[in-house]
């Protein structure tokens, strides 16, 4: 009796199209150009064959971004769906508290089984999660230890797995769960989170040998900075800053960079014996890059290869097609482009998820999608995609219309909004603000802290994304844009508005942001007074080897 009851509530869950299964699978840094199915340089010399089949047999997004390209910050808006001035996880000290983790509890009012497992990064006890096993704060690429509820206090109950990979752990932790504490009475809402890529870059050992022989592709950029690339925020001025902003790959930044921190940590993707001294700059650069990509795309294929073993889980169980699958990650992540690392730019390879979505009875395979979307929008579209209403705390907006192949609504959003406010925090980016839409990049660099200080140089920058996908060539000042730019910057002070981003909530860096806005003759003049005094900051920091400033 007790086979035919599973069995005819097995076949319920199956055939139930009004309220599917929802995989929400988000990895770490995973850059939407290092996934085959984008078709960027990476396609060919490291393809993701899993992730790829979501895109053949579902959707692909171009245009999803992050409203903040940093870990807590975007999960925050992924959980809640609001903006991070308004959830208050403005950057890698953010958290949401239980009774705010709106996406876990409005799935388990829909009748959801709730289960959270893998990278969470969000301080607090994920508590509004009926299951949950996750990492504590960036956890262990090896031999991962988990937090689970229990009888102690929030981290204190905890489980290891000695001699595993945090990739393979979590995806056994996921398997595992729709094995045996998934209640098959419910559909499953499961959000699966890969600690990888993130640095540093820990593969499993079983991928070692993986492209050791591969020369792997350079971006243009990692070798051309040309003179229209920047401002005086990223330059400073005549070009005096170029070696402090933004940390490098090769050798430009002298406080940090991958030419100095890889050979340490991985020796053996380097020459034996090896001594920078004994090479070019341009070598020495090479060879860094080399082994960043290297060791960041093992990871990229132990994430793919895991997500092989939870689709054939699924297809095990008969609930593939009765299951949303989404693939995205919290950011993206700069690649050497424009010799930067890490994410935190608004720059297309960090500001950029890549985003898809496999759901055969609703979604058409092979779909390519170009509309704006935001991290905010992701929790209401999938509350619409199983029948449920968003509460009014939400400020994203659903796109499951747009995920179906529908038209973008009348008044769907015609600018992403960004905001960074981690001032110069860890690897040397300038807090700035700005809006893309999918023409034009407009990006304010205001360059102070919370409390308006710690100052870099102001600047605007604008990319015409059409005609300069790359992202080399400022057009703030081209005279004939000049209508473009006003119209822009008043599009901005539209969106800030619109999203609450009112400046209240930092008031002395809102005085630094209005200070500049209009960047007269006036402001220029003061931006490189400015420069010239964070040059000689930032230089008798390095002289007293003081590497690791809180500037924030």
């Amino acid at each position: 009796m007790t086979i035919v009851v599973f069995c005819s509530i097995l076949s319920r869950a199956q055939s139930d199209d009004t309220h599917p299964n929802v995989l929400y699978i988000m990895s770490d840094d995973h850059a939407a150009h290092a996934i085959s199915a984008y078709g960027g340089r990476l396609a060919e010399a490291a393809p993701t064959p899993n992730i790829d089949r979501l895109a053949r047999e579902g959707a692909l997004f171009t245009n999803v971004f992050c409203t903040n390209s940093i870990c807590s910050p975007s999960r925050a808006c992924v959980l809640t769906g609001q903006y991070n001035h308004v959830n208050g996880a403005f950057d890698l000290a953010g958290s949401v508290k239980p009774g705010k983790q709106m996406l876990a509890i409005e799935m388990k009012k829909a009748g959801y089984h709730t289960a959270m497992i893998g990278k969470w990064h969000l301080k607090e006890e994920p508590a509004d999660f009926e299951h949950y096993c996750v990492l504590p704060g960036q956890g262990s690429y090896h031999d991962p230890v988990f937090c689970v509820r229990g009888d102690k206090p929030w981290g204190k109950n905890t489980i290891s797995f000695p001699g595993m990979h945090s990739s393979d752990a979590i995806t056994d932790q996921s398997i595992a769960w729709l094995n045996n504490g998934w209640d098959r009475t419910r559909p499953f809402f499961l959000m699966h989170h890969f600690k990888a890529p993130h640095d540093y870059f820990d593969n499993a050992p079983r991928y070692d040998d993986y492209l050791a022989e591969v020369e792997i592709p350079e971006p243009k950029t990692l070798w051309h900075r040309g003179s229209d690339f920047g401002s005086i925020a990223t330059r400073g001025s005549d070009d005096e800053l170029i070696p402090h902003i933004g940390t490098s790959i090769g050798n430009r930044n002298p406080r940090r960079s991958y030419l100095i921190d890889l050979p340490q940590i991985y020796p053996k993707e380097f020459p034996e014996n090896y001594d920078p001294e004994d090479y070019t700059d341009e070598q020495n650069t090479r060879l860094a890059y080399q082994a960043y990509l290297r060791k960041y795309l093992r990871c990229v294929r132990g994430v793919d290869d895991n997500l092989g073993r939870l689709f054939a889980q699924l297809e095990e169980i008969g609930q593939l097609d009765n299951t949303i699958i989404v693939y995205t990650s919290d950011q993206g992540f700069m690649l050497g482009e424009h010799d930067y690392q890490d994410k935190r730019w608004m720059f297309e390879e960090s500001q950029r998820m890549p985003f898809l979505v496999r759901y055969p009875s609703a979604i058409k395979a092979g779909s390519r999608i170009d509309s704006l979307v935001e991290n905010v929008d992701f929790a209401p579209t999938l509350l619409e995609f199983v029948g449920a209403d968003a509460p009014e705390t939400v400020q994203g907006h659903s796109f499951k219309t747009i995920a179906m192949g529908g038209d973008e609504p009348q008044d769907w959003r015609k600018a992403a909004y960004y905001r960074y406010w981690m001032h110069m925090a860890h690897h040397d980016n300038p807090a700035h603000l700005g809006i893309r839409t999918k023409k034009y990049k407009l990006i304010y660099y205001y360059g102070c802290n919370y409390e308006g200080g710690y100052p870099t140089p102001p600047g605007w920058e604008l990319y015409d994304l059409v005609n300069d996908p790359n992202e080399t060539r400022n057009l703030i000042d081209d005279p004939e844009l000049q209508e473009t730019v006003a119209s822009l910057k008043s599009l901005l002070a539209e969106t800030r508005k619109a999203v609450g981003d009112d400046g209240s909530h930092y008031p002395d860096c809102e005085k630094v942001v209005q200070e500049f806005w209009d960047y007269d003759a006036k402001d220029r003049t003061k931006a490189v007074e400015i420069s010239h005094e964070y040059l000689k900051r930032r230089k008798e920091e390095l002289d007293a080897g003081k590497r690791n400033i809180r500037t924030w």
